[in-house]
């Protein structure tokens, strides 16, 4: 069983504490980063680093040959909703485009596992909840289409019998790493929690409720928040499933359960014993009022029991992460 594993966007994020798992568990990490967004720091010290762009078809072939790739996890990619909103060919290059490009030298090299990044972006406003995997997909927005043609692209792939993959629709991901090593520090995150975060610390002035007025009980939207050592973990059983000869699937990532904005915002305060300065707002682009996961069939399939479905944890670690990372900025800081 060829254990080496190509990651791509290993420096960011969900990438970087994924790749942590996957040396925990026995994989032999290279990570392919362009570090747009994603940091050297961040990536394990027993991980291979290759500097380069998903998009650059001789540098993501070279990797694949020279490192022995048996696998590739795909994370690398644009996430910032509204901003696809108002780039969204840059989102296509990037996303779908970038991804093409790396199950393209997977084919030529022969590279026969995939394990994708998706988003539950690609239901767009479900027409019932929670959504299911089989659950009509009609996104509301370029990021979520561009997961969308992505996961296309997968399935052809996969008919072939040339390739099998899982691609992980994650819900909204946030929190840090238990033992204070790693978080999110991507810059200009718009994620609740993350920006949260950065008004308790001092970074912004205040936090946004992006509309009052959905179909929803308190009126602000609905999410299905996970904690991201609980993704990162569901990453690994998908690649052991994989690895272990099972076929391609489609799986929600998700607890199966949502928070209101209000609701994240008051856990958020009570979890930390502080108060943040939270303002008022319009509706934000390319929100659709609740998004909550069938979370059944991954727990069916890879077996995966969360760990951390505590929302109170998510909001102290993230906010732990955001004081770390802001004593890390400083001490850099010329």
């Amino acid at each position: 069983m060829n254990k080496n594993v190509l990651v791509t966007g290993g420096a960011g994020y969900i990438g970087s504490h994924t790749s942590r798992q996957l040396i925990d568990a026995g994989y032999h990490v290279v990570v392919l980063d362009n570090l747009y967004s994603g940091h050297r720091w961040a990536i394990p010290a027993s991980a291979t680093f290759v500097e380069g762009d998903i998009r650059d078809h001789d540098r993501v072939k070279k990797t694949l040959e020279d490192e022995n790739i048996g696998a590739v996890v795909n994370f690398a990619g644009y996430i910032v909703v509204p901003e696809s909103v108002e780039n969204p060919i840059e989102y296509y290059y990037n996303n779908t485009v970038g991804a093409h490009n790396v199950m393209r030298c997977c084919e030529e090299v022969g590279v026969d596992k995939f394990l994708f990044s998706s988003s539950a972006a690609v239901y767009g406003i479900p027409e019932q909840l929670p959504a299911a995997e089989t659950s009509p997909v009609a996104p509301i927005n370029p990021y979520g289409m561009s997961k969308l043609m992505t996961e296309y692209m997968l399935s052809d792939l996969g008919a072939t019998g040339r390739m099998s993959y899982i691609a992980l629709r994650y819900f909204n991901v946030a929190g840090a790493s238990l033992d204070g090593r790693l978080g999110q520090s991507t810059p200009e995150a718009t994620h609740l929690i993350k920006v949260a975060c950065e008004v308790a610390t001092g970074k912004r002035d205040a936090i946004t409720v992006f509309g009052n007025d959905y179909p929803t009980p308190d009126g602000t939207c609905i999410r299905d928040y996970i904690h991201v050592e609980d993704l990162a973990r569901a990453h690994v059983l998908g690649l052991d499933y994989l690895m272990q000869g099972g076929e391609s699937q489609v799986l929600n990532c998700g607890y199966g359960h949502g928070y209101s904005v209000k609701e994240v915002l008051d856990t958020f305060q009570q979890a930390n014993n502080m108060r943040i300065n939270i303002e008022q707002g319009p509706r934000r682009a390319g929100d659709p009022p609740e998004l909550i996961a069938d979370a059944g069939r991954i727990r069916e399939v890879l077996q995966w029991t969360p760990q951390h479905d505590d929302l109170g944890l998510i909001c102290k670690t993230a906010l732990q992460w955001e004081q770390k990372y802001l004593a890390m900025n400083a001490k850099t800081a010329p």
